[in-house]
């Protein structure tokens, strides 16, 4: 009887190991090109769908911002925007490459199952700023 019941703790255990590793699986972090527009890059980007319990349930992501035209007194930045949710801007550094490891989240950003981003150019009061074409990003199982 006492072997029984080990085998069925046993198993038990293995079993919950697996969901667990398949859930660590599900947030893993996803690559996706860089984003590029005159002036500016934002390389190296990967981004995770963070669960409810954890960093609040955000949109977290990384990556390598650069000021690719040194010579143009610009500075630079990434824009991310969670469904429902205004644009949330991430600044650089002009002439200067810089790392940017951001979760943008909200009370309910946790339950938004989209977000999206882009990197642009800040060239001023008086000419619009140029910004790479926005990338859409959703949430698995939702």
């Amino acid at each position: 009887m006492r072997k029984l019941a080990t085998a069925a703790v046993v198993a038990g255990l293995f079993l919950g190991g697996a969901g667990a590793a398949v859930a660590a699986v599900a947030d893993s972090w996803h690559k996706t090109p860089a984003f590029r527009d005159p002036g500016v890059e934002f390389a190296q980007v990967k981004y995770l769908w963070e669960p409810k319990g954890r960093n609040h349930g955000g949109f977290h992501f990384r990556g390598t911002l650069n000021d690719t035209d040194h010579g143009d007194g610009h500075n630079v930045y990434v824009e991310v925007k969670v469904e429902g949710y205004d644009w949330n801007r991430f600044k650089g550094v002009q002439r200067k490459k810089v790392s940017l490891d951001k979760v943008v989240w909200d009370g309910a950003a946790q339950y938004t199952s989209l977000a999206e981003m882009r990197a642009c150019r800040d060239r001023g009061t008086l000419r619009p700023d140029n910004c790479s074409d926005p990338r859409t990003f959703s949430r698995k199982g939702r």
